[in-house]
């Protein structure tokens, strides 16, 4: 049982909170590099951790991210010109650069050398896998920038769905990793079929088992964990076993299980307290991975349809997620479309930060026991001087990836040899992108 300060502990990431400052000593996403695109275009706000930021790329291409108060007096710089290679400031009409170098005070004498003796706050930035990269925490702890296992090489092709939701980041990971809910809140997306592996077609991911209740084990280790939820599978179940191996990578990315066309990852990048930026995001060779819009589109995930311009969805409470009784009725479990929204319908209605000292959880929820425990650990140790999980050596072995298969019995999951999808020599199906509830 977790007690109400080990949740607040695992939760709270604002200023000074632990968890926080420990997952400033990672490389951090900030936004999408589509959100980005232009040269001397729109500024962007960014909140993270708490801090507000304003992300723009100047007149030479370089991206930056700085601190959205204005050095001077405090004005917000998203509102900004961004021209001739900075960020001009509306108030007064100071302009700084993706550095954080102060280049005008036009508001100053021009004898004045206050320019040289203000330095605006800006953070090192890389730009990888469709994301702008930023390191927040101190300069002396600044990791070497490390491709993550999803967005492996600038070939792979990385297509993400993003929202922003008004939750707490713990229950959105916890989401990720809960295998056992895949057999009811998804079981209209993710159907047992008379198939030997794990498939992707136009409509649906297709599993090789009707079992609901998942035997689940756990390998810890340095970066975070794997774990394996095994169910009895359609074919051979006296000598087979349907393995799905998901790897936690500490402090917020999950490797799901892929099908056979394409690598499934998803990232949560703690807003504040009590808002997440979501990331759904599929991976892998381009001849099979679905584009970006293709993609959004399969997961219920596109902006001005499912979104608004700022990636908060539609569905909501309030309008009950858009979810179709009639459809339910037909026989869809749950009347909401798309994996994501089927989710946040659960996320949404546990409170913005869940109360975890009330779960009664069971034999199912093996990985949510141990992600707790791992990363309230985790936070503990580094307020007492530890490495930051996940950094230094503790970094994720380029070989480790997520995997689903029916395996032999005689064979233990942990030493099955896994690897990411890549040129399958399926063909790849159109995904099936038609609403099938009220959009």
């Amino acid at each position: 049982m977790i007690t109400h300060e080990e949740n607040m502990l695992l939760c709270q990431v604002e200023k000074q909170a632990p968890a926080g400052q420990m997952m400033r000593r990672h490389w951090v996403p900030i936004c999408l590099l589509e959100e980005v695109s232009e040269a001397d275009g729109t500024p962007v706000k960014a909140r993270i951790l708490g801090e507000d930021l304003v992300v723009f790329r100047d007149s030479d291409g370089q991206v930056g991210v700085i601190d959205e108060k204005c050095p001077h007096r405090g004005a917000s710089l998203l509102f900004g010109r961004n021209e001739e290679g900075g960020l001009r400031c509306l108030y007064h009409g100071w302009k700084m650069d993706v550095n954080g170098n102060v280049l005008e005070m036009v508001s100053e004498p021009q004898s004045s050398a206050m320019a040289d003796k203000v330095k605006h706050k800006a953070y090192p930035v890389q730009e990888w896998g469709g994301f702008v990269w930023a390191y927040l925490g101190p300069k002396e702890t600044q990791p070497e920038f490390v491709p993550p296992r999803w967005a492996p090489t600038a070939q792979t092709r990385v297509s993400v769905g993003k929202a922003v939701l008004p939750v707490n980041w713990a229950q959105i990971l916890e989401g990720a990793i809960d295998s056992a809910h895949s057999s009811s809140l998804h079981s209209s997306d993710m159907v047992p079929a008379r198939v030997h592996g794990a498939e992707a077609t136009d409509k649906s991911w297709l599993r090789p088992s009707t079992d609901k209740a998942p035997r689940m084990q756990v390998q810890k280790t340095s970066y975070g964990f794997r774990y394996a939820a095994i169910r009895r599978p359609i074919f051979n179940a006296q000598t087979h076993d349907y393995v799905r191996a998901t790897v936690f990578v500490a402090p917020w990315t999950v490797l799901i299980p892929p099908n056979n066309l394409y690598n499934v990852a998803n990232v949560n990048v703690p807003v504040d307290d009590t808002h997440t930026c979501f990331y759904f995001i599929a991976w892998g060779d381009a001849a099979q991975t679905p584009e970006t819009e293709t993609w959004r589109k399969f997961l219920g995930l596109s902006l001005s349809i499912d979104l608004d311009s700022q990636y908060r969805p539609l569905r909501n409470y309030d309008n009950r997620f858009w979810q179709d009784r009639q459809a339910m009725k037909a026989g869809n479990f749950t009347g909401i479309r798309g994996i994501p929204n089927q989710d946040m319908a659960m996320w949404l209605t546990m409170g913005s930060i869940a109360d975890r000292t009330q779960d009664r959880l069971g034999a199912s929820d093996l990985a949510i026991v141990e992600f707790r425990k791992l990363m309230v650990q985790a936070v503990k140790d580094f307020q007492q001087g530890g490495t930051a999980i996940g950094t230094a050596e503790q970094h994720i072995p380029a070989s480790v990836c997520a995997f689903q298969n029916v395996i032999s019995k005689t064979t233990d999951w942990r030493d099955y040899e896994a690897h990411a999808i890549s040129q399958a020599s399926v063909a790849h199906p159109e995904l099936d992108t038609a609403y099938t509830v009220r959009n």
